[in-house]
């Protein structure tokens, strides 16, 4: 597929086919892929919780939503048969930044104008959406709510030091995937967004 054709075709899949797993092979080009997107100072400051399995997916679900009976957004995307959970870490950020090549000689998070650990994983996170496309499959990005980022973190054992950006669930598209209503403001035009060489 052509790679404008690749960045067309990429929306958010909110219904997967549960019969359809994903590939192991294609699992990991969508991680290999992932690896590969920019990072400051070439810090690499990620990781990838991978999740396959009905129990892993399960447990997922369980530390990450509330009580009740689960709406049809969430019963529709607890169908997806894989779920990668990038986690950013800042930590290898201050740490590659007071390294002497750098030439800062402290891990000041002040100096940082934005949290690059978050924006690089988000990166890292849009290259699994794209890839994902490339390779037929449908996937969607979505976060995972503040209170309940105790629970995941139990749940899976993640360190302290990383911090889930969202969560990344891909598969076949199924059959009751629907366009979200948000589409119906449509797509702003370059027009609109773009300022060439001045406000």
């Amino acid at each position: 597929m052509e790679f404008r054709d690749v960045v067309r075709r990429r929306r958010m899949v909110r219904d997967y086919d549960p019969d359809r797993p994903v590939p192991p092979e294609v699992r990991e080009r969508l991680l290999e892929h992932a690896i590969r997107a920019p990072s400051a100072g070439f810090s690499q400051g990620w990781a990838f919780l991978v999740l396959e399995t009905p129990e892993e997916r399960d447990r997922f679900w369980t530390a990450t939503t509330g009580p009740g009976a689960p709406d049809g957004w969430l019963t529709r995307m607890r169908r997806a048969p894989l779920l990668i959970v990038p986690l950013s870490h800042k930590d290898a950020y201050l740490d590659r930044y007071a390294e002497p090549d750098k030439g800062w000689t402290d891990r000041d998070e002040g100096r940082w104008p934005v949290p690059y650990w978050d924006v690089d994983t988000g990166m890292a996170s849009l290259l699994v959406l794209l890839t994902a496309v490339d390779e037929g499959l449908g996937a969607c990005f979505f976060g995972i709510p503040p209170e309940r980022v105790p629970a995941f973190r139990e749940a899976f054992g993640v360190p302290g030091p990383y911090r889930p950006v969202g969560c990344v669930s891909v598969g076949y598209p199924g059959t009751e995937d629907k366009r979200s209503p948000s589409l119906r403001r449509g797509r702003r035009g370059t027009d609109e967004v773009v300022h060439r060489g001045r406000w």
